[in-house]
């Protein structure tokens, strides 16, 4: 039994309320985005929505940003879906042209129109591969168009640039 006039540590803990938690930035953006998206839906005038954003920026407290959107409802499930980010790169391209690659081969094996229109884009991209090989090759390999310097060379003119005219 405690002492008449005295607390003890659990009766202390018991009268005193927890201290407010303070808003971190993660919250506060939340809440500015919540808001953003009641802007953005017509729940909000711009001005109504910039009021309660500048109020979201500047709260202290986690118990300041709920009433902030106490009154709007639910942001609809397809707006969590539209915000996911697509991943980057060039690897979801590459994905498409594989599958449309595969769709056509399986096209092509049941015969018809098909079959050649493969065929002729398939024809068709090799000979542009190639020719775009060959100019690269011959890019890095010549000094470049239009150079006919070579060792057996005098000159157009008859004018080897040393030795005067022959």
């Amino acid at each position: 039994m405690p002492m008449a006039g005295r607390t003890t540590a659990e009766q202390t803990t018991a009268r005193a309320p927890a201290p407010p938690l303070r808003a971190s930035d993660a919250d506060r953006l939340a809440t500015v985005h919540l808001l953003q998206d009641a802007v953005a839906r017509g729940l909000l005038t711009p001005d109504e929505g910039s009021e309660r954003m500048a109020a979201a920026f500047a709260a202290v407290h986690v118990r300041d940003l709920p009433p902030l959107t106490a009154d709007l409802p639910p942001a609809v499930a397809v707006a969590a879906v539209a915000a996911a980010p697509a991943p980057p790169g060039w690897r979801p391209l590459g994905a498409l042209a594989w599958q449309q690659v595969r769709a056509s081969v399986a096209a092509a094996r049941h015969g018809g129109r098909a079959t050649w229109r493969l065929a002729l884009t398939v024809l068709i991209a090799l000979v542009l591969l190639l020719t775009v090989l060959s100019l690269l090759a011959q890019g890095l390999y010549d000094s470049g168009p239009g150079d006919f310097r070579s060792p057996g060379f005098d000159g157009l003119d008859g004018f080897d640039g040393v030795r005067g005219p022959r």
